[in-house]
């Protein structure tokens, strides 16, 4: 297998020594006319994995990453399984080698499993990309990202636009962040999360929406301050880079100057939306309503 894909500015090159099954929403980013590749990964089904020559930078349940010569390794696992499916270890020459547990092959379909074979956090940042974590909806041709912690409302106040107002979701769990000559743009991303909502599809962002559930309904904008310490817990940041850390910090403190970030306090009803749209497109509601 031979294949190329592009994830925002970052187009690589997947050689496996046999064929595998990707996942649909990763196949939405395959590129095969495109033939030059920042990052080839050679991938190969293994019984066991190498050892890794390396120090120990970062330690979960399910992933180990170290710090070698060539940059990083990392042991990738899942949560509540005892041993890792994959190695992923960087080489010189903008290479990268990754070791995949035979018995873990059939797992590879689902998003979260491949993607995360590829690292691709470290590769994003390095094209000044951040990966959010929201409900990445599109209404009037804008973005509106919705974000909160698992569990607190993203999809549902996405479904709510979706009922009311006829916007889409082209991601119901994750977006990519980029800044495209001079404007912050929402981008697709490979993993959806169980909303089963992708799309590969490029929107101007209009406004980051933090989510807080409540009884009423309040909005209120957050300032860059508030805002910068509410997206920072949502994006994907490697804490045991420091180069990252800066980096994404640098990103975060440009996207919340350039987009508002508002809080929306909210239940589930069409008030929730009345509420926000007020604020965030308010020639579309002018005379046409009191907000209740």
């Amino acid at each position: 297998m031979d294949k190329h894909f592009c994830v925002g500015a970052f187009c690589f090159r997947l050689v496996c020594e046999r064929d595998i099954d990707i996942p649909e929403n990763f196949l939405l980013f395959e590129n095969p006319g495109h033939n030059s590749s920042e990052l080839t990964y050679h991938m190969t089904i293994a019984d066991s994995f190498p050892s890794v020559d390396g120090t120990i930078r970062a330690r979960r349940s399910d992933l180990i990453v170290y710090g070698t010569d060539a940059g990083e390794a990392r042991l990738i696992g899942i949560k509540g399984q005892a041993k890792p499916y994959a190695l992923y270890r960087e080489l010189y020459d903008m290479e990268a080698e990754i070791f995949l547990a035979a018995e873990a092959v059939a797992d590879l379909r689902f998003d979260p499993v491949f993607t995360s074979l590829f690292a691709l956090e470290r590769q994003m940042i390095r094209w000044d990309s951040m990966i959010l974590h929201c409900a990445y909806i599109k209404y009037h041709g804008k973005a509106i990202l919705f974000s909160a912690p698992s569990e607190t409302g993203k999809s549902t106040q996405a479904g709510l636009w979706e009922r009311y107002r006829g916007s889409e979701t082209v991601n119901g769990d994750r977006a990519l962040l980029r800044k495209i000559d001079g404007r912050w743009i929402a981008c697709g991303w490979p993993v959806c999360g169980t909303s089963e909502i992708c799309h590969l599809k490029d929107t101007p962002i209009h406004a980051v929406v933090m989510l807080r559930q409540g009884k009423e309904n309040h909005v209120e904008r957050l300032s860059p301050v508030q805002g910068f310490a509410q997206l920072y817990s949502q994006i994907t940041v490697n804490q045991w880079n420091r180069d990252f850390v800066q980096r994404t910090a640098e990103l975060i403190e440009d996207l919340v100057v350039h987009v508002p970030v508002w809080q929306l306090t909210c239940n589930i009803s069409e008030n929730a939306v009345r509420c926000l749209e007020t604020v965030l497109f308010p020639e579309d509601i002018s005379g046409r309503w009191d907000l209740v």
